[in-house]
């Protein structure tokens, strides 16, 4: 049994009336009691073991039945598929067909029927979901269990990534409150007793330190809709909307990616304040700029950075009121190893039990491993984690030289006036960048002046000598294959060069070239 369940228990013995999941659409009101949360789920999964079933997937908003149903797979022993809203047709199609669910749960059936091959055999409805069991032949059952999904697993969480397809990752359940458990610890002096999920359950980061985390800690849980949080879906976001929900509901905790962050600590410097309630605001999914985040402790926010992967249970690294380094990743969680290998950021720990359909990656039960992540990185002398970018983005210059760009990004990010920044240059000579400012009175010779003042302090082979001003940060992607940016914000770097080839080509003329001579032909020589 994990802690999150015995927590529930625990609460629903000691304070069986108290709410446990609370709803908010514009105002609060009790999902859940802690005995009714312990009831409902408890019945739940009775009748999940009735059915037989064996991996369902989960396609819905945010809410109380979605928790109950994702502790009720577990305590029954299901393999849950959670599918995110924002996936493209085409992804939710591949995740279901990758999988073989035998069951679904949604609260918008018809997008999904379509791609289910199998016949209805039972519907139900399950606090306000859709509850549909499908008629999976034994043979496929079969087959799924020696060719689909690793032993062990309790969850499969498929992410759009830096490419259109998704790729399955499979978790044990032991893994995730693992990390539930040590989030719980590191975060203990900040007597959390309400979290408030802004980003979608169907996120792992979510599900895990937003559900998990907090309900075995005791504290209770707030699920908005969409709408109540202003996020409109294609027409975009309301910030007055979410500044008034965090005023209504008034979290002790919650967690942002770096654009929402950058939105509130924009709103926080024109006057709005944040409620005096939130005592820690994780930020996560993509790195935050140093100067973001430190923008945000000046105006005493309690915004602290982590890092994770789908594959290591979502969270490795995290800063914390009592170890906190702005610019770093934190420092492991108190249940994992991390080591730097040729540069890269090893992670030991319990991990994934392997991806979907991928036997040689599947992993005995209950075993440990060495994964690598693929990141570039450095840990310092006091234990903080700090990323300089990611293997497979590494730009290597016409002069041999390594370059990462996001190192590079990182230093320019630093700067108050620039939004996003993207750093282009393999086979080339020198450097090239895509910059958006925060605000669109920023004159070009400001942009100039923050180029330089970071490129006075880079090696010669690094430096950006060209740029080029795009009209506006790029923004998170729907899981389209034609995205800029993923859904969480990390830059799809192949899509960015195709949309901007003719800019970035500009800045690579022959004129360009021509222009740096003198310098590159230094370089050259000097081999610096």
């Amino acid at each position: 049994m994990n802690n999150t369940w015995k927590s529930i228990c625990s609460r629903a013995f000691a304070s069986p009336d108290e709410p446990a999941l609370v709803q908010y659409d514009g105002q609060l009101s009790t999902a859940f009691t802690w005995a009714g949360l312990q009831a409902a789920v408890t019945d739940l999964a009775a009748q999940l073991q009735q059915d037989g079933l064996e991996i369902a997937a989960l396609y819905a908003c945010n809410s109380a039945a979605w928790v109950v149903t994702d502790l009720a797979c577990e305590l029954a022993g299901v393999a849950l598929l959670p599918l995110p809203g924002f996936f493209s047709s085409q992804q939710l199609e591949h995740a279901i067909n990758e999988v073989l669910v035998d069951a679904l749960f949604t609260d918008q059936p018809e997008p999904l029927l379509q791609f289910i091959a199998q016949p209805v055999k039972a519907q139900r409805s399950v606090h306000g979901l859709t509850y549909l069991s499908f008629d999976v032949a034994a043979s496929e059952k079969q087959f799924r269990k020696q060719n689909v999904l690793p032993p062990d697993t309790q969850k499969v969480t498929f992410t759009s990534g830096s490419t259109g397809a998704p790729k399955g990752v499979c978790l044990s359940s032991t893994h995730l409150h693992q990390v539930a458990d040590s989030i719980i610890a590191v975060t203990d002096s900040c007597h959390i007793e309400t979290h408030l999920c802004v980003l979608p359950l169907a996120i792992l980061l979510e599900n895990v330190a937003g559900i998990y985390a907090p309900l075995g800690r005791g504290a209770q849980v707030i699920l908005a809709t969409e709408a109540a949080l202003g996020f409109n879906g294609s027409s975009g976001f309301n910030l007055t909307r979410f500044l008034a929900a965090l005023q209504d509901c008034q979290p002790n905790s919650l967690i942002v990616f770096p654009q929402l962050l950058e939105a509130l600590v924009s709103s926080n410097e024109a006057g709005w304040k944040l409620p005096s309630s939130l005592r820690f605001i994780a930020v996560g999914g993509a790195t935050a700029p140093p100067g973001l985040l430190d923008r945000a402790w000046q105006q005493g926010l309690p915004v602290y950075e982590g890092y994770g992967l789908s594959e290591c249970g979502s969270v490795v690294s995290l800063n914390t009121p009592s170890a906190r380094k702005n610019g770093s990743l934190g420092k492991p969680l108190p249940h994992i190893k991390v080591e730097i290998f040729n540069g890269e950021i090893i992670v030991e720990s319990p991990i994934f039990t392997g991806y979907v359909r991928d036997l040689k990656s599947w992993r005995e039960h209950g075993s440990t491993g060495r994964f690598a992540t693929g990141d570039l990185g450095s840990i310092d002398g006091e234990g903080f984690i700090h990323f300089s970018g990611r293997r497979r983005n590494l730009l290597i210059s016409s002069f041999g030289r390594n370059i990462s760009p996001e190192w590079l990004e990182a230093k320019l990010s630093v700067s108050s006036i620039i939004a996003q920044v993207f750093v282009f240059g393999d086979g080339q000579p020198f450097c090239v960048a895509l910059i958006a400012t925060r605000f669109s009175e920023t004159s070009d010779f400001e942009i100039e002046n923050a180029v330089a003042t970071v490129n006075s302090r880079l090696p010669e082979y690094a430096r950006i000598k060209r740029w080029h001003r795009i009209a506006q940060a790029l923004l998170p992607g729907q899981g389209l294959a034609s995205d800029l940016m993923t859904t969480n914000g990390r830059p799809r770097r192949a899509q960015i060069k195709r949309r901007f080839s003719a800019e970035i080509a500009a800045l690579f003329s022959n004129n360009d070239i021509q222009g740096n001579r003198d310098e590159i032909l230094s370089e050259f020589k000097t081999g610096h």
